[in-house]
């Protein structure tokens, strides 16, 4: 066994939910020991990264659903989310061999669960490994070394991801777009720490007159929303951020 890169995994495994953690309470708490506790049993029963990561998504974006005067202090409030994943994601396994045997011979192109063939998905997402390694090489060379960092983070999810849909019995589309859904949050929110103020600003200059005719007739909310996504659409232009959802396959 390569100790080196057992240790390394180790780390990032805590180091990645703690990252998400953070980014979505959007306020820099850190963990407590409990927290580092809980982190610890999901690693030692088996809970794959990605796995933990959808849960704690989904976990926040039930509790933003519904805003309530209280925040998130704790790891603890996703721990049922977890769980929950992970045991549908043990479930999905099972019968993982015979589904591939079917597959391999042909007689099986699409899963009733997936909008598009297993084949066209993993294509899809291995094209977008690809642009991230290619942006954090690049990125890397113009001594940009922790956006670089980020873009590496999500290329490695993007392998589990891949890893995880080649060897369900049963994928699910919605779960994997909901992991999906949190890499492009995390590359969004780099993407924002990134840019300089003056290409944030000429941006900003470049939408607002975009949606000038426009804003009189939208309401404040929406208008908001729909600068925050044409901003962050030149943004990924700018830097060559792939799309990773499967709404762009």
């Amino acid at each position: 066994m390569d100790f080196g890169l057992f240790e390394l995994n180790y780390f990032n495994y805590f180091t990645e939910i703690e990252d998400a953690f953070i980014r979505r309470r959007a306020k820099h708490l850190l963990l407590s020991p409990m927290d580092w506790a809980l982190i610890e049993s999901w690693k030692e029963i088996g809970v794959p990264l990605h796995v933990a990561l959808r849960g704690i998504e989904k976990a926040f974006d039930s509790w933003e659903s519904k805003p309530r005067k209280r925040s998130i202090k704790s790891l603890l409030y996703c721990q049922e989310e977890v769980e929950a994943q992970f045991a549908e994601w043990r479930e999905a396994r099972v019968g993982a061999d015979e589904s591939a045997a079917t597959e391999a011979n042909g007689a099986q192109e699409t899963n009733e669960r997936l909008p598009f063939s297993r084949a066209a998905i993993l294509e899809h997402l291995q094209r977008g490994r690809a642009s991230l390694s290619a942006v954090a090489d690049a990125r890397l060379k113009s001594g940009e070394h922790d956006f670089s960092e980020t873009l590496k983070r999500a290329a490695a999810l993007l392998v589990e991801l891949e890893q995880d849909l080649e060897s369900v019995a049963s994928p699910n589309a919605q779960k994997l777009e909901q992991s999906l859904s949190g890499l492009e949050r995390m590359l969004s929110d780099a993407l924002r720490s990134v840019a300089n103020s003056e290409q944030t600003k000429a941006i900003e200059a470049e939408v607002k007159e975009q949606l000038k005719p426009y804003r009189k007739h939208m309401e404040a909310a929406v208008y908001q929303q729909t600068f925050d996504n044409l901003l962050l659409k030149r943004l990924r232009e700018q830097f060559g951020i792939p799309r990773l959802s499967l709404f762009y396959l």
